[in-house]
């Protein structure tokens, strides 16, 4: 997903510019999407059984299709999508009725205090220049108790651990905008951090929030031949590709 960028003024020159490039992928896998939006419809409950229906943000939304693909599962619920990149906003807009512009930096998200009952924060953090300033805000805008959904790529995931055995640089990581160096894929999406399931766990947690759940996901990129083999990892959420992780605010 694009990233809605932490501390904008100290970002490095030209990250806007990246991220602001139609090429630059702004979506990511539907199985993601569907497993993420599963836990949040059991954890809000249907809109009917609510005196008002929740509000969800979805902060870093590119291009829409992961709301999209999680909507029949938030039927009622009112979801807004949040990006810092104005492209992805064009694009999203033919999937969600409501879309803003807004940026992870202390108040730069345009709600209130407390006005989100939960927010999608979807393959997001690990863009981020500042993600500490990131988790702040998000906690600023989440009523007292509201749901955070986190999902990023695990840096430990099953196939990783061999990568790194065999002296490889781990899939996900990159080391340059301009192309990819030393690993497998050929895409650069702009990941500046990567989590294991015991960091992300830890640093959610010191940022205020209380972890529920931490579960796993399938990657879209693993070649076919090896992709039920990656739906069996995500029995084991510390070695799955992708990291689910469902929080509440404290």
């Amino acid at each position: 997903m694009t990233p809605v960028t932490a501390a904008a003024t100290r970002r490095p020159a030209g990250l806007r510019d990246f991220y602001e490039n139609p090429s630059v992928p702004v979506a990511s896998g539907a199985a993601r999407s569907l497993r993420q939006a599963r836990i949040l419809a059991t954890a809000l409950g249907p809109a009917t059984s609510r005196a008002t229906p929740a509000t969800i943000l979805d902060i870093g939304c590119g291009d829409g299709t992961a709301a999209a693909t999680a909507a029949p599962l938030l039927a009622g619920h009112r979801v807004i999508g949040v990006d810092w990149s104005q492209d992805a906003l064009r694009r999203a807009n033919a999937h969600l009725s409501h879309v803003v512009r807004g940026e992870l930096t202390d108040g730069g998200l345009p709600f209130a205090t407390g006005a989100a009952d939960a927010v999608l924060f979807s393959e997001v953090i690990e863009h981020l220049v500042d993600p500490d300033s990131a988790l702040d805000e998000l906690r600023r805008v989440l009523a007292p108790g509201g749901h955070l959904m986190l999902s990023t790529p695990n840096l430990a995931a099953w196939y990783n651990r061999g990568l790194l055995l065999a002296g490889v640089q781990p899939v996900f990581s990159e080391v340059s905008l301009r192309g990819i160096h030393g690993r497998p894929g050929t895409e650069v999406v702009g990941h500046l951090r990567l989590y294991t399931a015991r960091a992300l766990r830890e640093f959610v947690t010191a940022a205020g929030f209380d972890v529920v759940r931490v579960s796993g996901a399938p990657f879209h990129g693993v070649p076919r031949p090896l992709r039920a083999l990656d739906r069996l990892a995500c029995a084991v959420p510390s070695a799955a590709s992708i990291l689910l992780l469902h929080a509440r605010r404290t």
